[in-house]
């Protein structure tokens, strides 16, 4: 399967008449060095265009461990699976547009991210804890927001924005968003390209890591007035990545989505917003051991999952009093899986068979109180009725169903000390049914049965505190919190089973925070800190909760005259020897301790004029050889060194041109 490596020239095409324009075009922020701001308690929202270092992401997954508190599972260039304070898979909600997308993989080549390419977006808004019940169930660590935000604008116009990338290891990216029309009607195109080959560690080895993938989106909408919008939207992705910590490659990520959505503003003094949404998701994943290896489609195996999601929401804001706000809503999904398998000549003649149905229903509102203008009481409460159906033979759950009734709620307290400072304290509770992976992929089994299909929902309540500051040349945040875990879904690998992994329900404890701090020393000058730590016990074993990420600190330095910056970038991790090996969850489990690790990575830019940025850095500038501790293991691969874990990449260059027209 053949890609195109042209779109580069394509790209550049489209963005010299916008560069010719782009005096009028909209000033490109500064580079985001260490992490994002945190604004609102336990809320950070960030524009995923403004260039950033590390490398500016290709995927979800690498532009989420830009924030404090995420980590990525490495498996090889692409793909990897985000983590949130030490929490991974469905305990972190990911929404693309307020859809949810559920990827095919058993073993999780196709996280949710994987779909996402993050500067196709205008916002991403992350929540962390259980201190929403607005989108959607089981958030135990986070909610993660991908968006799209249009105007109606003014008067009839266009208005775009582009960028080329290119770096070390055959990387280039491609972006491409219009969006032209009227105060009545518009349209939007987005359309993104992405290569890279294998990357190279810090000791020269090549890494089994390269891939390719493009996406293209199409939206048309209806604005007769500016408190009424109708959209139907349009989008379709594939792709190939190379995998180092599995014997087999995926060779298809077809994606394809059709949206409908309907916002309403201002009906009453009473009624504030209704927003309706339908949406279809196909996801169509082939894996196999020859096409990106140089093997034989006779003799090589092929594992060809899908998933078909569709779904909807109704929300509506109400205005109860002037002190008082409340939301409303209801949320549907229903998601079928299945598969195929066989050699690359035959695959696509066998017949699919269906392995696990789900259906999910779910009424929640969410209230915001003022007690004063400078006190906050916020709250919320969400029921989810869950079925699921076990669609697979030869297991002691064959045709069985089940269905589950879960509840979960949260209620903060927030106050504004002053001008500059706010406090908060939340106390969450929420409960997680168990997904497509810890119940049925890989074969999972339960102790005393070769089916993990009575495992039962994972409960999590937990306190969440902290303080913001903003005065001045100074900015600050702080925020922690302290979980306790009934019936942890916990992957066990330490009790060896025949092709499979066990799946067992464990009592866990976990805290942790992360803390944030800026300086603006001089109009040009600025530093600024973070630091995220998580920690976790596994109450049932008596060990440590596997796979939580060390102690990290980030440690940023700019200069920013408007015109030029520069800027540094120092990345500190300490060894983490908490582990409890062969256990952990639907991504990866624990392999020993690891070392700590100090990377180094300068940037620059140049605004040659508004709405013009061309940035460049260089990371990991000491091209060391280092793992991140909760890498998946390295496999063996022809041609490759194996590695214990999936090592990073080694010195890194990279040179980007952004082009924004309003």
């Amino acid at each position: 399967m053949k890609f195109s490596r042209s779109p580069i020239a394509l790209a550049v095409a489209l963005a010299l008449p916008l560069l010719a324009q782009a005096q009028e075009g909209r000033l490109l922020d500064e580079m985001v060095v260490t992490a994002p701001r945190m604004d609102e308690p336990l809320k950070i929202v960030t524009d995923p265009k403004q260039p950033r270092q590390p490398l500016p992401a290709h995927d979800g997954a690498d532009f989420l461990k830009t924030i404090p508190g995420f980590t990525v599972i490495r498996k090889g260039g692409t793909d990897g699976d985000p983590v949130l304070r030490g929490m991974a898979g469905s305990r972190l909600n990911i929404l693309l547009d307020g859809e949810h997308i559920l990827g095919g993989c058993g073993g999780r080549m196709d996280p949710p991210t994987a779909y996402v390419f993050p500067e196709s977006y205008d916002r991403v808004t992350v929540i962390k804890g259980p201190q929403s019940v607005m989108h959607g169930p089981g958030s135990a660590a986070g909610s993660v927001l991908f968006e799209r935000d249009i105007k109606r604008p003014a008067a009839p116009g266009v208005k775009a924005n582009g960028s080329v990338m290119v770096g070390s290891f055959g990387r280039h990216d491609e972006v491409v968003d219009i969006t032209g029309g009227t105060p009545d009607y518009y349209v939007r195109g987005t359309a993104t390209n992405t290569h890279a080959n294998d990357y190279e560690d810090g000791d020269g080895r090549k890494v089994h890591s390269a891939y390719e993938r493009w996406s293209a989106n199409a939206a048309i909408g209806w604005t007769p007035d500016a408190n009424t919008r109708l959209e139907l939207s349009l989008a379709t992705s594939d792709g190939n990545a190379a995998y180092a910590d599995r014997m087999m490659d995926g060779v298809l990520f077809k994606r394809e989505n059709v949206g409908l959505k309907f916002t309403k503003k201002k009906l009453s003094p009473r009624v504030e917003e209704i927003n309706a949404q339908l949406y279809y998701n196909y996801i169509d994943h082939v894996m196999d051991n020859y096409s990106l290896r140089g093997g034989n489609p006779a003799t090589g195996m092929v594992s060809n999952p899908d998933r078909l999601t569709w779904g909807g929401r109704l929300t509506t804001t109400l205005r109860l009093a002037d002190p008082t706000q409340l939301k409303l809503g209801l949320d549907h999904q229903t998601n079928q899986h299945t598969l195929r398998t066989g050699n690359g000549l035959n695959y696509q003649a066998n017949a699919r068979a269906e392995d696990g149905l789900f259906h999910q229903t779910g009424l929640f509102g969410e209230v915001t109180h003022f007690l004063t203008e400078k006190q906050r009481l916020i709250g919320g409460l969400r029921v989810d009725a869950w079925k699921a159906r076990d669609q697979r033979s030869g297991v002691a759950s064959a045709g069985q169903n089940r269905s589950e009734t879960l509840t979960s709620g949260f209620g903060r307290y927030e106050q504004d000390l002053d001008a500059h400072t706010t406090v908060y304290a939340g106390l969450g509770h929420s409960e997680r049914f168990p997904d497509f992976w810890e119940l049925f992929s890989q074969g999972k089994q339960s102790l005393g049965t070769n089916s993990a299909f009575g495992t039962a929902p994972e409960k999590t309540t937990q306190l969440d505190v902290g303080a913001i500051y903003k005065a001045g040349q100074w900015s600050a945040s702080v925020s922690g919190f302290y979980g306790r875990i009934n019936d942890y879904i916990l992957i066990d690998n330490s009790r060896k089973l025949k092709n499979a992994l066990l799946t067992r329900n464990v009592d866990a404890t976990t805290w942790g925070g992360e803390a944030g701090l800026a300086y603006a020393f001089s109009a040009n000058w600025k530093a600024d800190a973070t630091l995220a730590y998580v920690r976790g016990d596994n109450d049932t074993d008596g060990t440590a909760l596997a796979q939580l990420p060390p102690l990290e600190m980030r440690l940023g330095l700019t200069y920013d005259n408007q015109v030029w910056s520069v800027g540094s970038l120092l990345r500190l991790v300490s060894s983490q020897d908490r582990i409890d090996p062969l256990k952990g969850n639907i991504v990866g489990q624990d392999i020993g301790a690891t070392g700590g690790f100090a990377i180094f990575s300068i940037n620059a830019g140049y605004r040659p004029k508004k709405g013009v940025l061309i940035s460049g850095g260089i990371d990991n500038l000491f091209d060391r050889t280092y793992a991140e501790h909760i890498s998946k293991a390295g496999s063996m691969i022809a041609g490759y060194t194996q590695t214990t874990r999936v090592n990073e990449p080694g010195r890194t260059a990279w040179l980007k041109a952004q082009i924004a027209l309003d």
